[in-house]
């Protein structure tokens, strides 16, 4: 780092993306990202719907709000959207946290959490996962701290049921609890329908992973009407036009489409099964998941070789470095395709049958 950087970030530790490597051409299921392309109907739009690209894109997204608004079934006002979902979940952090309010997440989640507190100079605390990885909600009961999980959380896949969630929020009152449902369209149960009920609930999601627009970046939070405000002080106060005109057109279009994203989802959960058993199969102890993507390993080969031997074959996965999880890797739920290539590479590199 220079000379000239801040004191205030110089312990700071970035958040690691996954690799997006340009060497070669590999089969891609480190990132989580879809197989398929957009659907149509976003592609049209984008290019028909868009602004012209010398005017400043709407601040408020009031086509996309008013169709995501009539795809949930509740008011525009209590929607908010960004540059991916990432930037809702920072706008949380700076809006919601503070010396009162704590932050508290699993020590195993997504590892963006406590970047952003350390980024926004807010305390933490991280609750372990239980024994079998899994979230135990009981944990988090009267918690006086702003709650955040993601659900399904990464990058186990494992899933905490809207009754789970509805017990988190009934008893902390007094503190925001940010549900994250990135994967949810992969076979959980949305919590969106409580914000009805908990003023103290925002539900995060993104076009990423189901949606397939994972390069537009675009996310959106959805709350009551006096949390959505409190977000949008803190958008209006950093970049109003968060959005561009192209991305909230794709957005558009794709929600007026929801058979492709449906289509697309139970391809992906199909898949999900076949890869589980096929990794079984082969010796892998393999986490149950309710994304688009497993977390596996195998009890005779160290995780850190099992993402090095597939990578130099062609293969990305995601390896982590945390020691409850080293042995892990997390695989993306591609196509049968690349599914089928994945498990050629392991076959061949270990001479498993």
């Amino acid at each position: 780092m220079s000379r000239f950087f801040s004191e205030k970030y110089k312990d700071l530790e970035p958040y690691v993306p996954g690799e997006q490597p340009q060497d070669m051409q590999y089969v891609k299921l480190n990132t989580n990202e879809s197989p398929f392309p957009p659907s149509p109907s976003a592609l049209y739009y984008a290019s028909e719907a868009a602004r012209p690209a010398n005017l400043y894109s709407d601040p408020d997204c009031t086509q996309l709000r008013k169709t995501l608004a009539e795809s949930y079934g509740i008011g525009a006002e209590n929607i908010i959207c960004g540059n991916g979902s990432d930037e809702i979940l920072n706008f949380a952090f700076m809006a919601f946290c503070d010396p009162r309010h704590p932050a508290v997440f699993p020590d195993i989640t997504y590892g963006f959490y406590p970047v952003f507190a350390k980024l926004n100079g807010i305390m933490y605390r991280e609750i372990p996962l239980e024994p079998d990885l899994s979230i135990d909600p009981a944990r988090y009961i009267d918690s006086g701290m702003t709650i955040f999980i993601a659900n399904p959380n990464a990058p186990t896949g494992k899933l905490l049921s809207p009754i789970q969630i509805e017990g988190i929020l009934a008893t902390n009152p007094e503190n925001v609890v940010v549900i994250d449902e990135a994967y949810i369209d992969f076979g959980g149960i949305s919590c969106v329908p409580l914000i009805k009920q908990y003023s103290n609930l925002l539900v995060v999601q993104t076009f990423s992973k189901s949606r397939s627009m994972a390069g537009a970046r675009l996310g959106f939070g959805i709350g009551s009407e006096e949390l959505i405000a409190d977000l949008n002080t803190i958008r209006y106060s950093i970049n109003p036009y968060n959005v561009n005109s192209y991305t909230a057109a794709l957005g558009v279009g794709t929600l007026l489409d929801p058979e492709y994203t449906k289509a697309n989802c139970a391809t992906i959960m199909k898949n999900r099964k076949m890869f589980t058993k096929g990794l079984r199969d082969m010796g892998f102890e393999v986490l149950d998941s309710a994304a688009n993507f497993v977390f596996a390993k195998h009890p005779l080969i160290n995780g850190q070789e099992v993402y090095e031997k597939l990578k130099e074959n062609g293969v990305l996965v995601r390896h982590f470095a945390k020691d409850r999880i080293k042995d892990y890797n997390r695989i993306t739920v591609g196509t049968a395709e690349q599914i089928d290539e994945l498990f050629g590479a392991i076959k061949r590199i270990w001479r498993i049958r």
